[in-house]
């Protein structure tokens, strides 16, 4: 399409309005409305619909410009595309506590609320992931006798987010979109970024196959024969940290490593540790758990219309015990119907055969009785939730289970089991108060617009087009970078790359029925309420339903 006669350039001269009705921004905040169709999670269209009218229509170019044939020409385009931009109304912020929808979702359907622990009803002080880096860095030297200088490797908080991969064949971290291409930039061997160069003769190619990054089945869950290993939960951004930490040791002191062996260890470590910062949190529990005054009130909420509730974790008893103990107090069994603890999901969620067993607090040890019956007040351990459908009768829709994993905690419980799923998401509460910032409403917007006008100049063939092209590429490169660094300067945001949804996202959307950065949050709906997703705008729809 030539430039003279595209959209942008006959609005300008019109003098009308073209980019109405925040559209795009509401697929920023909430991409939820994206779960509608795959269509969705590509919206090239929407980038019209980013900015709103603030009521009066924009200022006239100074000069018409009807057929841009000279560098000038060109140059007064993008000024008048500026100066539209600059007239535009910013859109109104979203509220941190919000609690956004991918599916329909009517709470009047739900009678049983289940409930994993950490991270959804006990959310950590930063100073957790410290703690768990510290204890897998001196197992690394201890038990696996790394360099003793490992020790002197500290946590960079601010370095890794959660969703990310690592190659283990690489030994890359990187982060891919929901269509599983790489985002370069944001490739990383250790603490050193990969320049782009690199990181396609590494792969060939930007888009990677399924299989590498699934494995053969294209599996949800990681497969063994995948190259890939996605790093999903808040538990694991320490454990990049202190893998890529060690990798930049061996790399910078010309350590011959295999990063398969360096991953699997760190891993190793990661875990082994678990038992340890148990401990270290029972003895000075306010120290790692952020306390949470609303959740009584929730439980409460929650008894009183007369709702089932039930806790399902990984966690051991005597840890939950006493992180429940501080946040609700001594009687919180009582709140709950069922208490299942060391489940070891996802194990829970597609095991047929493990038995549940009856944990006795007084010996801290597993009971050999057969279970026939869930009763309240007792600990129960392992099992499948087959069982505990059987043994309760709670099946289906009746059923909403909230956690932070999107795979081992919600994914086999929605497409094995049909239950209704809600994520916790901690970041998302930072990354909406970053999205609300107004020089990000800035660069975001004015990148929209400038994208089109690149996208309807750029058949253009002439000298004068191809010169102001390229500044406009360039200019729109940094605006890329700008706003994906304000929220992490090394990997962006969790749930996007420069302007597709992540491939975290992607599971998250498909797999949570509903989510929010706190359980709390639920406070403000009634237990009757419905929660409804977007209407999101596929690319072959209108750039917006309002003229």
């Amino acid at each position: 399409m030539c430039a003279a006669g595209s959209p942008i350039v006959s609005a300008l001269l019109r003098h009308n309005v073209l980019l109405r009705a925040g559209g795009v921004l509401r697929s920023w905040y909430s991409i939820s409305s994206l779960c509608a169709s795959p269509c969705n999670l590509n919206y090239r269209s929407e980038a019209r619909t980013f900015a709103t009218d603030g009521g009066a229509s924009a200022p006239a170019a100074s000069t018409q410009i009807s057929h841009p044939k000279t560098v000038s020409d060109f140059q007064k385009l993008h000024e008048a595309t500026k100066k539209k931009f600059q007239s535009k109304k910013l859109p109104s912020d979203v509220h941190p506590d919000a609690v956004f929808a991918c599916n329909e979702l009517d709470l009047s359907e739900v009678q049983v609320y289940g409930f994993d622990y950490d991270y959804t009803l006990a959310c950590y002080k930063p100073i957790l992931e410290d703690l768990l880096y510290n204890l897998a860095r001196e197992m690394l030297v201890k038990r696996f006798r790394y360099p003793e200088d490992i020790l002197q490797l500290e946590y960079e908080p601010n370095f890794a987010v959660r969703g990310l991969h690592y190659d283990v064949e690489k030994g890359l971290l990187v982060k891919l979109d929901s269509f599983l291409q790489l985002q370069l930039g944001s490739v990383y061997r250790g603490r050193t970024k990969v320049e782009a160069d690199e990181v396609l003769k590494l792969y060939h190619n930007r888009l990677l196959p399924i299989a590498y990054v699934e494995g053969p089945n294209n599996s949800y869950r990681h497969n063994t024969n995948s190259k890939m290993v996605q790093l999903a939960d808040l538990f694991s951004v320490p454990e990049m940290c202190l893998l890529c930490n060690v990798i930049e040791y061996f790399e910078r002191n010309r350590i011959d490593y295999n990063p398969e062996i360096v991953f699997h260890d760190t891993r190793t470590a990661m875990g082994s540790c678990h038992p340890i910062m148990h401990g270290k949190v029972m003895r000075n529990t306010e120290k790692y758990i952020e306390r949470n005054p609303k959740l009584v009130k929730f439980f409460e909420k929650l008894q009183q219309a007369g709702k089932n509730l039930f806790l399902v974790t990984n966690s051991p008893y005597s840890f939950v015990n006493c992180g429940m103990s501080f946040l609700v107090g001594s009687n919180w069994r009582d709140f709950f119907d069922v208490v299942i603890v060391q489940a070891r999901k996802p194990k829970f969620f597609t095991d047929e055969s493990r038995p549940i067993r009856l944990f006795d607090e007084r010996t801290q040890s597993h009971l050999w009785d057969r279970v026939f019956k869930l009763e309240k007040g007792k600990i129960y351990y392992e099992g499948s939730v087959r069982q505990l459908q059987e043994l309760k009768g709670w099946r289906g829709h009746s059923v909403l289970y909230f956690g932070d994993h999107p795979y081992s905690d919600l994914a086999d419980v929605t497409l094995k089991h049909s239950w209704r799923t809600g994520a916790i998401i901690s970041e998302l509460a930072h990354e909406i108060k970053t999205l609300n910032r107004e020089d990000f409403k800035m660069s975001a917007n004015w990148l929209q617009m400038l994208t089109q006008l690149i996208e309807e100049t750029q058949d253009d063939d002439s000298e004068a087009a191809q010169i102001c092209l390229k500044e406009w590429m360039e200019e729109r490169d940094q605006l890329r970078n700008k706003t994906k660094n304000v929220f992490n300067e090394q990997f962006g945001s969790v749930f996007r790359t420069y302007h597709n949804p992540t491939y975290f996202s992607r599971r998250l959307f498909r797999f949570a029925d509903i989510y929010t950065s706190d359980i709390t949050n639920l406070l403000k709906f009634s237990t009757t309420h419905t929660f409804y997703p977007r209407r999101g705008v596929m690319p072959h729809e209108y750039a917006s339903h309002f003229i």
